[in-house]
């Protein structure tokens, strides 16, 4: 499958049974409410997909399972966050063997690398795969930055590596990025709170994370905006605020989960270290969940608008 970078690809949670084994039915009928309301691509594996705590045999099963389910109508791509170059480069065979579309990459784990390591790193993965690569560019969370300097190598050496999740929290980076490199290198925001703005000034998509949640909202948003609609866009983005904030958090895996639970489409069970939630911090999030929903938008038509 050709790879698009635009459109709204969901950072998939996994789900678990509360004997902390993979639940495929949950997980399946979650990616079920993301294709009904027109998501554009699925990221399995992520920071919301917990991916420290998955085995391999489980990101192959992850990957397997979406791949049939998604029978080619969208593509599915592999989050790769590894602390070694060996490691990566074998998560990303694995992931083509089993059909995945393209690949999410972290800079490596744990070891906090030079920019020449990050490069290095990023290009013999990506020479060793035939397959698309975007970038996760998250400093404040990982603590490595990948700049423009660094990218302006990647991109002339690496022909496959054509995206960046931009996920800086600097949303001038956006046109920076377009200046610089033009359509060489497509942006997916990568933070929920900045979706809007970002779309607004060039992104090209969006890898959500309350969009396990509330998959609708989330791609109203996107389509209305990129038809025009920015109206009709903005009152569904300041009625979802106060839930896009539980993606910028530590324990936005926990929060976002629970958020599914209100929903439908989830279950809260978390693997350890994480704990389900509880006590006043449980109260404080499902007051944020239940009083969105009770005023939850109807949302206009927004599927098959003229871009």
């Amino acid at each position: 499958m050709r790879m698009v970078w635009k459109g709204v690809m969901p950072a998939i949670t996994t789900q678990f049974t509360a004997d902390d084994e993979l639940d495929l039915s949950l997980f399946k009928l979650n990616i079920e409410a993301q294709l009904k309301a027109g998501v554009h691509g699925i990221v399995l594996g992520g920071t919301l997909g917990e991916a420290s705590t998955l085995t391999n045999d489980e990101r192959r099963i992850l990957t397997r399972e979406t791949v049939a389910l998604v029978e080619g109508r969208i593509p599915v791509l592999m989050n790769i966050a590894e602390q070694t170059t060996k490691g990566a480069i074998q998560l990303a065979k694995t992931a083509e063997e089993d059909g995945a579309s393209g690949l999410m990459m972290l800079p490596p784990m744990r070891y906090k690398a030079s920019d020449e390591e990050v490069i290095a790193y990023f290009m013999a993965v990506a020479n060793s795969t035939p397959l698309p690569i975007m970038i996760y560019n998250n400093p404040i969370d990982y603590k490595i930055e990948v700049t423009l300097d660094m990218f302006d190598k990647l991109l002339k050496a690496c022909p496959n590596i054509q995206a960046v999740k931009e996920s800086t929290r600097d949303t001038t980076n956006i046109t920076r990025i377009k200046n610089r490199f033009g359509d060489r290198m497509a942006i997916m925001t990568g933070v929920d709170t900045l979706a809007l703005e970002s779309l607004l000034i060039g992104a090209d998509g969006w890898v959500a994370g309350l969009v396990d949640a509330f998959p609708a909202e989330t791609v109203a948003i996107y389509e209305l905006q990129k038809a025009g609609k920015i109206k009709e866009a903005l009152k569904i983005y300041r009625w979802f605020m106060p839930l896009l904030e539980l993606d910028i958090s530590p324990k936005l895996v926990q929060y976002i989960k629970l958020a599914s639970v209100h929903t439908g489409i989830g279950a809260e069970y978390v693997r350890a270290p994480r704990l389900v939630l509880s006590g006043e911090e449980r109260i404080r999030i499902e007051k944020i969940i239940m009083d969105a929903l009770a005023v939850r938008p109807e949302l206009p038509e927004y599927k098959n608008l003229t871009h």
